[in-house]
């Protein structure tokens, strides 16, 4: 038996630890514990030294190469190579396995009832107990493993949804952000208020809108209203005393701009034509008497050439030490010509910036008179249109008083008819409700459009449907049907799943519970030559059939109620689009 090594176990077997102690119903023996895990055995193997493993935890000890054994050291008890783990050293213990397989065993998941055997356990009920606690694969959450098809569908924030405009997929955590960049998302233009707008068409409407409002065109000038497109004449008629008034302080401040700009430049101009009057007067005089003089040495000649030369090279008065020289007596000498000469010319030249600096003085006060001429112009436009504009805005307040009242009339009115729509609709919702209700426990369920619902469910955007509510009597049991037309679990993608769901009604308290008629749900051949039909008493054991506490319970039925191929080959439950389920609650005993 040392010589032939065991088989390694399964797969299956060999990538679970110990079961928990909790799961033992009755007293725990140290021998059916493992000892490396401390828990009861799973496929024991008992190694050379005598000591037991699971096979999981003994695979995982020597998966490193030899190992002591712990529990030879702690019970000092250790002696080589006896005490040494390693691959082929160990065999199943069939006989400790099949001791631990028949030991009595409950489930651990809070308000689960199982019993049982942990033979039993392990191959039907362990991983498959719908109160065991998992983790959501997408949001990490923990929940029932009964409420996982549930929160998948409407509670899960990971889960994947498909816009309702776009048809594009986002997750539903992030569907505000979706809803801010969806260019099919309906807008409400402000302007005229009409709804269901794409966002990729919006800016195309605005602009055509003749209710939406736009700046007034003298916004430039300071008018900061708002106008519809379509009244933007009327306001410029109304507000023309307004506008008239911007635009006039407008142009005064340019006004006062362009003043500010000139001043500087005039003055310096009235102090050179003060400065080049002065020289001329002086040049005049100085030419007066120089002519009438006869006489004088040459070096006073001289003297008033190198005066004469040094006014023209400048538009300053000469110095005041020139005038004694002026005043000169009858002995001096006549005037050369070149003298004369120059100051004809200098005086030319002094006479003709004079006459430049005048004209530019005309021009800026012909400008400053124009500015004048066009404010006055508008202050008479001004003053024309005050008393026009005072009656046309008593008019317009009164106008806008009426139209105020009115627009709270309107709206009283559609909130009124709001709400009637509202009572309308949950009537007719109800009116549906109830010519589709049954009270003898037998449904018949009309499903149309059925290319396009399956079409749907194959791509996930309605994979179940839920019936109308029928009840075995007036006051009996409430129940509806839900059908998965792409299946559902180990039916999925193969065959058409039909589940049977109780309901919360009002009655609840006068029935019996748990819920335990026989219930038969049919696929209608609609020849009524060969009906698809499958009949189960309900496990009154199961939550399914409990009084519900919430508005229905879990569905139960038949995953594998109607193979897709069946459907999709040539026959007679589809006929015209459409098919039809019959549901038969077996009344015995109510």
């Amino acid at each position: 038996m040392a010589t032939q090594e065991p088989s390694p176990p399964s797969s299956m077997e060999s990538n679970k630890p110990g079961f928990p102690k909790k799961i033992l119903g009755n007293k725990l023996e140290d021998k059916h514990l493992c000892n490396c895990c401390h828990n009861i055995l799973r496929r024991p193997f008992q190694a050379q030294c005598g000591h037991r493993f699971c096979s999981y935890c003994f695979n995982r000890t020597v998966s490193n190469g030899p190992q002591k054994c712990n529990a030879c050291i702690k019970e000092d008890i250790f002696e080589e190579p006896t005490s040494i783990l390693k691959q082929g050293c160990a065999f199943p213990d069939n006989a400790v396995r099949r001791e631990v397989e028949h030991l009595s065993a409950v489930c651990i998941n809070e308000n689960c009832t199982w019993k049982g055997s942990i033979k039993e356990y392990e191959m039907n009920h362990e991983g498959k107990c719908e109160f065991m606690i998992i983790p959501c694969p997408s949001c990490k959450e923990r929940i029932r493993f009964n409420e996982q098809e549930r929160h998948n569908e409407r509670e899960c924030p990971e889960r994947t949804l498909n816009c309702k405009y776009c048809k594009e997929p986002f997750h539903f955590k992030n569907i505000k952000a979706h809803d801010e960049i969806c260019p099919k998302y309906p807008m409400i233009c402000e302007g005229c208020a009409k709804k269901k707008i794409p966002r990729e068409k919006y800016v195309d409407h605005i602009k055509f809108c003749s209710k939406f409002r736009t700046p007034c065109r003298f916004h430039v000038v300071g008018c900061d209203m708002s106008v519809e497109k379509e009244k933007i004449h009327d306001h410029e008629r109304a507000y023309a005393y307004e506008h008239l008034n911007l635009l006039l302080h407008y142009i005064m401040g340019m006004k006062v701009s362009m003043e500010g700009l000139q001043p500087q430049g005039l003055e310096l101009a009235g102090h050179k034509l003060v400065e080049l009057q002065q020289s001329l007067r002086e040049l005049e005089a100085r030419v007066s008497q120089l002519s009438t003089t006869s006489s004088g040495p040459p070096v006073q000649g001289a003297a008033a050439a190198a005066a004469a030369a040094a006014a023209s090279s400048s538009p300053l008065p000469p110095p005041p030490t020139l005038a004694p020289t002026l005043s000169v007596s009858t002995s001096f000498t006549p005037l050369p010509s070149s003298v004369g000469a120059a100051l004809e010319l200098q005086l030319h030249s002094e006479k003709t910036k004079v006459a430049e600096l005048g004209r530019r003085c005309t021009e800026l006060e012909v400008k400053a008179g124009t500015f004048e001429n066009v404010v006055c112009v508008l202050n008479r436009e001004v003053e024309r249109f005050a008393t026009t504009m005072e009656a046309s805005n008593r008019q317009h307040k009164l106008d806008q008083d009426k139209i105020e009242a009115l627009t709270n009339k309107v709206r009283q009115l559609e909130r009124t008819v709001g709400l009637k729509d509202l009572t309308v609709a949950e009537m007719e919702g109800r009116l549906r409700e109830m010519s589709a209700t049954t009270f003898d426990g037998v449904f018949v369920w009309r499903i149309s459009d059925f290319a396009k619902k399956r079409q749907d469910a194959i791509a996930g955007r309605a994979p179940a449907m839920f019936s109308p509510a029928f009840y075995t009597s007036k006051y009996g049991y409430k129940m509806c049907l839900r059908i998965y037309l792409n299946g559902d679990g180990t039916g999925r993608g193969s065959h058409l799943s039909l589940f049977f769901v109780v309901m919360r009604g009002l009655s609840d308290a006068l029935l019996k519970w748990p819920f335990n008629q026989k219930v038969t749900l049919m696929l209608l051949d609609q020849s009524n030559r060969e009906h698809i039909i499958d009949a189960f008493r309900p496990d009154v054991t199961s939550s399914s059939f409990q009084r519900p506490v919430s508005e229905m319970n879990i569905a139960s039925g038949c995953p594998l109620f109607c193979p897709l191929s069946k459907l999709d080959a040539k026959n007679s439950y589809i006929r015209d689009d459409t098919i039809f389920i019959k549901a038969i609650v077996d009344l015995t005993g109510l």
